[in-house]
């Protein structure tokens, strides 16, 4: 069993699949506004809000009417799609996940545990904002042996958990 087990050959596109970002211009509530993301954006400079009144769906005040500014428009014009920068809400790609190593394998009969370390990978100046490439994560994931060669197991049994459960329960590696 090799890398390419895990990413290459995984019949699953987790690894291929770009993370999106998604951008909420227009009227924001105060708790979207102060996300974490949010800041992010602001410390970039790439949008910033005024003070607005909520629609009757958003509670409690304050909302927010966030624009993208000149920078914003700049850096965000070249990532979304043409008809996509004239919308509210647009989702630009971010970043990949990159596997780095297969750190252990625990084999039994036809069934395996593998673990593995993967990182984000920024796709531009967005992605870099929030994902960090320098931080390494590590995974278990659940492999079954088919005459074909090895799979990933999608469904979660007991002793193991599917490669999307196994990157989401990813941990920092110190």
């Amino acid at each position: 069993m090799d890398s390419s087990v895990v990413s290459g050959r995984d019949r699953s596109n987790t690894f291929k699949t770009v993370q999106q970002f998604w951008l909420h211009t227009g009227i924001v509530s105060n708790k979207d506004y102060l996300a974490p993301e949010s800041l992010v954006l602001q410390q970039h400079g790439w949008i910033s809000g005024t003070r607005a009144g909520c629609p009757h769906a958003l509670v409690p005040p304050p909302c927010w009417d966030v624009l993208l500014t000149p920078s914003g428009v700049d850096t965000f014009r070249l990532l979304a799609a043409p008809p996509d920068t004239e919308k509210l809400s647009f989702a630009v790609p971010a970043a990949r996940r990159e596997l780095v190593a297969i750190t252990g394998i625990s084999r039994q009969g036809n069934s395996a545990d593998v673990e593995f370390t993967w990182k984000w990978t920024p796709l531009n100046e967005v992605g870099a904002a929030f994902y960090s490439g320098d931080v390494h994560y590590k995974s278990i994931a659940g492999f079954r042996k088919y005459d074909d060669g090895w799979r990933i197991v999608q469904g979660a049994p007991r002793a193991a958990q599917s490669l999307d459960d196994a990157l989401k329960a990813a941990e920092p590696i110190q």
